[in-house]
Protein backbone atom coordinates (compact mmCIF):
# COMPACT_ATOMS: atom_id res chain seq x y z
CA UNK A 1 0.00 0.00 0.00
CA UNK A 2 1.51 3.47 -0.68
CA UNK A 3 2.45 5.87 1.79
CA UNK A 4 0.64 8.16 3.41
CA UNK A 5 2.42 11.75 1.45
CA UNK A 6 1.79 13.98 4.62
CA UNK A 7 2.58 18.10 5.42
CA UNK A 8 3.03 19.74 8.83
CA UNK A 9 1.62 22.28 9.56
CA UNK A 10 3.47 24.50 12.36
CA UNK A 11 6.89 23.83 12.88
CA UNK A 12 7.42 24.50 16.61
CA UNK A 13 8.54 22.67 19.80
CA UNK A 14 5.98 19.82 19.74
CA UNK A 15 6.07 18.96 16.33
CA UNK A 16 10.32 19.11 16.23
CA UNK A 17 9.97 17.05 19.61
CA UNK A 18 7.35 14.22 18.84
CA UNK A 19 5.93 15.08 15.24
CA UNK A 20 9.16 14.22 13.70
CA UNK A 21 10.53 11.63 15.52
CA UNK A 22 7.07 9.76 15.15
CA UNK A 23 7.08 10.46 11.62
CA UNK A 24 10.27 8.93 10.89
CA UNK A 25 9.86 5.96 12.37
CA UNK A 26 6.34 4.80 10.64
CA UNK A 27 7.43 4.12 6.76
CA UNK A 28 3.43 4.57 6.14
CA UNK A 29 4.25 8.20 5.62
CA UNK A 30 6.10 10.55 3.77
CA UNK A 31 6.92 13.96 5.04
CA UNK A 32 6.16 16.10 2.08
CA UNK A 33 6.63 19.51 3.20
CA UNK A 34 6.14 22.01 6.05
CA UNK A 35 3.99 25.50 6.78
CA UNK A 36 5.32 27.50 8.88
CA UNK A 37 5.12 31.41 9.53
CA UNK A 38 8.34 31.92 11.70
CA UNK A 39 10.09 28.48 11.11
CA UNK A 40 11.46 26.28 8.72
CA UNK A 41 12.74 22.21 8.22
CA UNK A 42 15.91 21.16 6.28
CA UNK A 43 15.51 18.59 3.70
CA UNK A 44 11.79 19.59 2.79
CA UNK A 45 9.89 22.62 1.21
CA UNK A 46 9.09 25.48 3.66
CA UNK A 47 5.94 27.64 3.15
CA UNK A 48 4.65 30.19 4.97
CA UNK A 49 1.05 29.21 5.05
CA UNK A 50 -0.95 26.14 4.23
CA UNK A 51 -2.72 27.43 1.32
CA UNK A 52 1.00 28.15 -0.77
CA UNK A 53 1.95 24.54 0.58
CA UNK A 54 -1.16 23.02 -0.93
CA UNK A 55 -1.42 24.86 -4.18
CA UNK A 56 2.85 24.02 -5.07
CA UNK A 57 2.81 20.71 -3.65
CA UNK A 58 -0.82 19.23 -4.55
CA UNK A 59 0.41 15.49 -3.89
CA UNK A 60 0.06 16.40 0.02
CA UNK A 61 -2.82 13.66 1.07
CA UNK A 62 -2.90 14.61 4.41
CA UNK A 63 -1.26 17.83 6.94
CA UNK A 64 -1.18 17.31 10.88
CA UNK A 65 -1.53 20.95 12.29
CA UNK A 66 0.81 21.51 15.70
CA UNK A 67 -0.23 25.59 15.52
CA UNK A 68 -1.45 27.36 18.39
CA UNK A 69 -4.90 26.79 19.15
CA UNK A 70 -6.10 30.19 18.34
CA UNK A 71 -5.36 30.01 14.50
CA UNK A 72 -6.48 26.20 14.24
CA UNK A 73 -9.89 26.35 12.81
CA UNK A 74 -8.94 28.43 9.67
CA UNK A 75 -6.52 25.98 8.55
CA UNK A 76 -8.05 22.89 9.44
CA UNK A 77 -11.31 24.28 7.42
CA UNK A 78 -8.95 25.22 4.46
CA UNK A 79 -7.25 21.94 4.49
CA UNK A 80 -10.94 19.86 4.13
CA UNK A 81 -12.15 22.23 1.95
CA UNK A 82 -9.01 21.30 -0.12
CA UNK A 83 -10.19 17.50 0.28
CA UNK A 84 -6.88 16.48 2.55
CA UNK A 85 -7.49 14.59 5.79
CA UNK A 86 -6.29 16.44 9.01
CA UNK A 87 -4.84 15.31 12.32
CA UNK A 88 -5.46 17.83 15.19
CA UNK A 89 -3.12 18.74 18.10
CA UNK A 90 -5.03 18.87 21.39
CA UNK A 91 -7.13 20.78 21.81
CA UNK A 92 -8.15 20.50 18.49
CA UNK A 93 -9.55 24.24 18.61
CA UNK A 94 -10.04 27.12 20.68
CA UNK A 95 -13.92 26.23 20.83
CA UNK A 96 -16.32 23.39 20.79
CA UNK A 97 -18.32 24.95 18.21
CA UNK A 98 -14.94 25.07 15.94
CA UNK A 99 -14.27 21.26 16.28
CA UNK A 100 -18.19 20.75 16.08
CA UNK A 101 -18.16 22.79 12.75
CA UNK A 102 -14.95 20.73 11.34
CA UNK A 103 -16.82 17.61 12.19
CA UNK A 104 -19.82 18.27 10.38
CA UNK A 105 -17.34 19.49 7.11
CA UNK A 106 -15.30 16.20 7.43
CA UNK A 107 -18.06 13.88 7.59
CA UNK A 108 -19.87 15.84 4.19
CA UNK A 109 -16.64 15.21 2.57
CA UNK A 110 -16.18 11.98 3.72
CA UNK A 111 -12.14 12.88 4.79
CA UNK A 112 -10.13 11.50 8.34
CA UNK A 113 -10.87 13.98 11.10
CA UNK A 114 -8.78 13.30 14.26
CA UNK A 115 -8.54 15.26 17.42
CA UNK A 116 -5.57 13.92 19.38
CA UNK A 117 -5.09 13.27 22.96
CA UNK A 118 -1.37 12.07 23.23
CA UNK A 119 -1.66 11.66 27.00
CA UNK A 120 -4.02 8.73 26.45
CA UNK A 121 -1.17 6.74 24.41
CA UNK A 122 0.31 6.63 27.84
CA UNK A 123 1.98 3.03 28.31
CA UNK A 124 -0.55 2.35 31.47
CA UNK A 125 -3.67 4.20 30.35
CA UNK A 126 -5.68 1.44 29.03
CA UNK A 127 -4.05 -1.21 31.52
CA UNK A 128 -5.70 1.27 34.10
CA UNK A 129 -8.61 1.24 32.55
CA UNK A 130 -9.40 -2.34 32.60
CA UNK A 131 -8.46 -2.21 36.44
CA UNK A 132 -10.94 0.03 37.01
CA UNK A 133 -13.08 -1.77 35.10
CA UNK A 134 -13.50 -4.43 37.89
CA UNK A 135 -13.84 -2.78 40.46
CA UNK A 136 -15.81 0.44 42.18
CA UNK A 137 -13.90 4.09 42.55
CA UNK A 138 -14.32 6.08 45.64
CA UNK A 139 -12.60 8.92 44.76
CA UNK A 140 -10.08 10.17 42.41
CA UNK A 141 -7.46 12.69 43.23
CA UNK A 142 -6.06 14.83 39.53
CA UNK A 143 -1.76 16.41 40.51
CA UNK A 144 -0.67 18.25 37.70
CA UNK A 145 1.91 20.41 38.18
CA UNK A 146 4.94 21.54 36.07
CA UNK A 147 7.10 24.44 35.15
CA UNK A 148 5.79 26.59 32.22
CA UNK A 149 9.52 28.10 31.77
CA UNK A 150 10.33 24.53 31.22
CA UNK A 151 7.98 23.83 28.80
CA UNK A 152 6.64 26.46 27.12
CA UNK A 153 9.69 28.82 27.37
CA UNK A 154 9.03 32.15 25.21
CA UNK A 155 5.44 30.63 24.00
CA UNK A 156 3.11 34.00 24.74
CA UNK A 157 0.40 32.92 22.86
CA UNK A 158 -0.30 30.25 25.65
CA UNK A 159 -1.15 33.39 27.83
CA UNK A 160 -3.52 34.81 25.22
CA UNK A 161 -6.92 34.22 25.15
CA UNK A 162 -7.62 30.68 23.85
CA UNK A 163 -4.60 29.49 24.34
CA UNK A 164 -5.96 27.79 27.75
CA UNK A 165 -2.87 28.75 29.94
CA UNK A 166 -2.24 26.03 32.36
CA UNK A 167 -5.48 23.96 31.07
CA UNK A 168 -2.46 23.25 27.96
CA UNK A 169 -0.95 20.01 30.36
CA UNK A 170 -4.04 19.98 32.53
CA UNK A 171 -6.49 19.20 29.55
CA UNK A 172 -4.01 16.15 29.03
CA UNK A 173 -5.04 14.66 32.66
CA UNK A 174 -8.45 15.29 31.91
CA UNK A 175 -8.16 13.54 28.46
CA UNK A 176 -6.83 10.27 30.76
CA UNK A 177 -9.52 10.43 33.28
CA UNK A 178 -12.26 11.23 30.54
CA UNK A 179 -10.89 7.81 29.10
CA UNK A 180 -10.35 5.57 32.41
CA UNK A 181 -13.32 6.04 34.22
CA UNK A 182 -17.07 5.70 33.98
CA UNK A 183 -19.02 8.51 31.82
CA UNK A 184 -19.84 10.82 32.18
CA UNK A 185 -17.82 13.34 34.46
CA UNK A 186 -19.53 16.87 35.42
CA UNK A 187 -17.82 19.73 36.61
CA UNK A 188 -19.42 21.03 40.06
CA UNK A 189 -16.63 23.46 41.13
CA UNK A 190 -14.04 25.25 40.00
CA UNK A 191 -11.40 28.37 40.88
CA UNK A 192 -9.04 29.59 38.75
CA UNK A 193 -6.07 31.90 38.91
CA UNK A 194 -5.36 34.36 36.63
CA UNK A 195 -1.96 36.74 36.42
CA UNK A 196 -3.05 40.15 36.26
CA UNK A 197 -0.92 40.83 32.83
CA UNK A 198 -2.63 37.13 31.51
CA UNK A 199 -5.77 36.14 29.68
CA UNK A 200 -5.24 32.66 30.69
CA UNK A 201 -5.02 31.40 34.17
CA UNK A 202 -1.91 29.97 35.37
CA UNK A 203 -3.62 27.80 38.33
CA UNK A 204 -6.70 25.83 38.68
CA UNK A 205 -8.53 23.73 41.36
CA UNK A 206 -11.53 21.74 39.79
CA UNK A 207 -14.22 19.38 41.70
CA UNK A 208 -15.94 17.19 39.13
CA UNK A 209 -18.28 14.27 39.71
CA UNK A 210 -18.82 10.82 38.00
CA UNK A 211 -21.58 8.58 38.41
CA UNK A 212 -22.97 7.26 41.72
CA UNK A 213 -21.49 10.79 42.91
CA UNK A 214 -17.69 9.39 42.69
CA UNK A 215 -15.85 12.40 44.00
CA UNK A 216 -12.84 13.56 41.09
CA UNK A 217 -10.88 16.65 42.12
CA UNK A 218 -7.97 17.63 40.09
CA UNK A 219 -5.46 20.33 40.82
CA UNK A 220 -3.41 22.13 38.13
CA UNK A 221 -0.43 24.32 39.00
CA UNK A 222 2.10 25.72 36.39
CA UNK A 223 4.42 27.29 38.64
CA UNK A 224 6.03 24.36 40.06
CA UNK A 225 9.78 23.97 40.09
CA UNK A 226 12.07 21.01 40.75
CA UNK A 227 10.08 17.45 40.32
CA UNK A 228 7.39 17.54 38.17
CA UNK A 229 4.04 15.80 39.31
CA UNK A 230 1.96 14.38 36.76
CA UNK A 231 -0.59 12.11 38.96
CA UNK A 232 -3.79 10.54 38.71
CA UNK A 233 -4.51 8.69 42.48
CA UNK A 234 -7.26 6.41 42.48
CA UNK A 235 -8.58 5.09 45.65
CA UNK A 236 -11.46 1.70 44.18
CA UNK A 237 -12.82 -1.20 46.38
CA UNK A 238 -9.91 -3.12 45.06
CA UNK A 239 -7.17 -1.44 46.21
CA UNK A 240 -5.16 1.56 45.10
CA UNK A 241 -4.35 3.07 41.47
CA UNK A 242 -1.72 5.37 40.81
CA UNK A 243 -1.17 6.30 37.44
CA UNK A 244 2.10 8.81 37.44
CA UNK A 245 4.48 10.38 35.12
CA UNK A 246 1.49 11.63 32.54
CA UNK A 247 0.35 7.56 32.17
CA UNK A 248 3.52 6.23 31.94
CA UNK A 249 3.74 4.29 35.38
CA UNK A 250 1.21 2.25 36.78
CA UNK A 251 1.56 1.41 40.49
CA UNK A 252 -1.49 -0.57 42.30
CA UNK A 253 -1.24 -0.71 46.06
CA UNK A 254 2.27 1.03 45.86
CA UNK A 255 3.64 -1.51 43.56
CA UNK A 256 4.59 -1.03 40.42
CA UNK A 257 2.61 -2.97 37.63
CA UNK A 258 3.80 -1.05 34.33
CA UNK A 259 6.36 1.29 33.49
CA UNK A 260 7.18 1.43 29.94
CA UNK A 261 9.01 4.43 27.75
CA UNK A 262 6.82 7.11 25.96
CA UNK A 263 5.90 6.03 22.64
CA UNK A 264 2.29 8.48 22.71
CA UNK A 265 3.07 10.08 19.21
CA UNK A 266 4.21 7.06 17.40
CA UNK A 267 1.03 5.67 18.87
CA UNK A 268 -0.82 8.18 17.30
CA UNK A 269 0.37 8.74 13.81
CA UNK A 270 -0.35 4.48 14.04
CA UNK A 271 -4.01 5.17 14.48
CA UNK A 272 -4.04 8.27 12.24
CA UNK A 273 -3.08 5.43 9.06
CA UNK A 274 -6.83 3.35 9.19
CA UNK A 275 -8.64 6.77 9.44
CA UNK A 276 -7.21 7.75 6.30
CA UNK A 277 -7.37 4.96 4.54
CA UNK A 278 -11.20 4.05 5.74
CA UNK A 279 -12.09 7.75 5.50
CA UNK A 280 -13.13 7.81 9.36
CA UNK A 281 -13.46 10.35 12.23
CA UNK A 282 -12.04 9.87 15.72
CA UNK A 283 -13.14 13.38 17.53
CA UNK A 284 -13.81 13.14 21.55
CA UNK A 285 -14.32 16.39 23.33
CA UNK A 286 -14.96 15.23 27.16
CA UNK A 287 -11.88 16.39 28.26
CA UNK A 288 -12.45 19.79 26.27
CA UNK A 289 -16.12 20.30 27.50
CA UNK A 290 -14.86 19.75 31.11
CA UNK A 291 -12.32 23.37 29.95
CA UNK A 292 -14.81 24.71 28.89
CA UNK A 293 -17.36 24.22 31.32
CA UNK A 294 -14.32 25.73 34.20
CA UNK A 295 -13.91 28.42 31.95
CA UNK A 296 -17.65 29.26 31.61
CA UNK A 297 -18.85 28.40 35.74
CA UNK A 298 -15.03 28.97 37.63
CA UNK A 299 -14.44 31.49 39.50
CA UNK A 300 -11.81 33.91 38.82
CA UNK A 301 -8.90 34.86 40.94
CA UNK A 302 -6.54 37.25 40.07
CA UNK A 303 -2.90 36.70 41.59
CA UNK A 304 0.83 38.03 40.80
CA UNK A 305 1.64 39.03 37.83
CA UNK A 306 3.58 35.88 35.58
CA UNK A 307 7.35 36.95 34.45
CA UNK A 308 8.94 35.02 32.23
Amino acid sequence: MSTIKLAIIGMGKIARDQHLPSLAANSNYQLVAVASPHNKLDGVPNYRDIETLLREQPQVEAVSICTPPQVRYDIARYALEQNRHVMLEKPPGATLNEVAALVDLAQEKRLALFATWHSREASAVEPARKWLGTRKIRSVLVTWKEDVRVWHPGQAWIWKAGGLGVFDPGINALSIITRILPQPLVLKDAELSFPSNCETPIAANLMMQGPQGIPVRAEFDFLQTGPQTWDIDIETDGGRLLLSKGGSVMHVDGKPVIQEPDSEYASLYAHFVPLVRERRLDVDLAAFRLVADAFMCGRRVTVDPFIE
